[in-house]
């Protein structure tokens, strides 16, 4: 069965994969029945998860029933014991929506929530984040999630997410945060996929961002927190969970005074 996965997963376009991915999702949940993991988004349990990842594939990470990752299921978690999201009526503008989040945000109806992304069918609006229509101040929520990576000009990127995000509003931008690196690393002259992969460790990404990612948010006004979450947790429920022990959530804060 794993070794099928890993097959499956390296040979087969992700966008079918995708497709494949809601005819077999039924089938799969029965076969991998169980209690040792447990998704938090929707308390499904599991023997194990799926296998998932790009160039390296990462063993039991990816839910059967959400499609979560570790960092969705962490984040959820952040999200829902240590913020209003779930209680509070605010204005939420979410990029690139993650099918995990997507499903239950939608359905709350003390949210005001808008989709934006480029290219995927789960968004509102179809808008370019470095060049956004929105207006200035609207936003109370911005879930920005791997997105950042794939901006070239990301400056410019979060620089408009400042501005459509309410003083006094947070932001969760998380991103592929190599914590060992103190300094983000770029090349634009890197143009080949199979090179960007090797390098970026996915072909559409333009950069391995560094613990420098704080200042680059700092720089365009926010006010930053890393949030360690696992740190709240036990070691059982880390496990449990499936997360990644010491992943840091960005989070962020536009002044209410500027």
């Amino acid at each position: 069965m794993k070794s099928a996965v890993k097959y499956i997963l390296k040979l087969v376009p992700r966008t079918v994969l995708t497709r494949l991915s809601f005819v077999v999702k039924p089938f799969v949940r029965i076969y991998l029945a169980g209690s040792k993991y447990t998704d938090p988004i929707d308390g499904s349990t599991f023997r194990q998860f799926l296998p998932y990842g790009h160039e390296i594939i990462r063993e039991n990470v990816l839910s059967p029933s959400t499609y979560s990752l570790e960092r969705h299921r962490l984040l959820w978690l952040y999200l829902k014991h240590e913020t209003e999201v779930f209680t509070k009526p605010q204005k939420v503008l979410h990029f690139a929506p993650e099918a995990a989040f997507y499903d239950r945000l939608k359905t709350m109806e003390h949210l005001d929530y808008t989709t934006t992304d480029l290219d995927s069918p789960l968004a509102d609006v179809k808008a370019d984040i470095c060049n956004l229509p929105f207006k200035s101040d609207s936003y109370d929520l911005i879930l920005c999630n791997h997105v950042l990576e794939h901006i070239e000009d990301d400056q410019q990127a979060m620089a408009e997410l400042f501005r459509v995000m309410k003083p006094g509003g947070m932001g969760v931008f998380q991103i592929p945060l190599d914590m060992k690196r103190n300094e983000t690393f770029e090349d634009s002259s890197i143009k080949d996929k199979k090179e960007r992969a090797k390098i970026f460790g996915q072909y559409d990404h333009v950069r391995i961002y560094g613990m420098d990612f704080f200042q680059r948010l700092e720089q365009c006004g926010f006010q930053i927190e890393k949030v360690d979450y696992t740190k709240t947790l036990s070691e059982d429920k880390i496990k449990e969970y499936c997360l990644s022990k010491g992943e840091l959530i960005p989070v962020v804060y536009k002044p209410k005074t500027i």
